[in-house]
């Protein structure tokens, strides 16, 4: 069973930024062998693709609506996965869950190639 555990939300006016991070533990296979991924979810909506970055060769993918604003990136190390997201809208309110594929190297916009989720962090962006 891997562990995720997801910090860093908050409440931020538009335009802030936060950097959400995602620590692991638990891994059969070792962290860096997981492709890591953040989807979002608000009331009431359908799970959304934000972020995911490969264990192959740490090739990033973005959802289209958060492209240019957010970044992911991997601390192998310390088993550690963040995201920062700038310029945020309150479109971006929702909460945020991290999530590792084993094995996965495409498709990782999909979330059924994940299969270890943390418990989400909310993330709450007013105007």
């Amino acid at each position: 069973q891997v562990q995720l555990v997801e910090s860093g939300g908050g409440s931020v006016q538009a335009g802030g930024s936060l950097r959400l991070s995602c620590a692991s533990a638990g891994f059969g296979r070792t962290f860096d062998m997981y492709s890591m991924g953040w989807f979002r979810q608000a009331p009431g909506k359908e799970r959304e693709f934000v972020a995911a970055i490969s264990w192959r060769a740490s090739i990033t993918y973005y959802g289209d609506s958060v492209k240019g604003r957010f970044t992911i990136s991997r601390d192998n190390a310390k088993n550690t996965v963040y995201l920062q997201m700038n310029s945020l809208k309150p479109e971006d309110t929702a909460v945020y869950y991290c999530a590792a594929s084993n094995g996965y190297v495409s498709g990782l916009d999909d979330p059924r190639r994940f299969g270890s989720w943390g418990q989400g962090t909310q993330v709450s962006v007013s105007s």
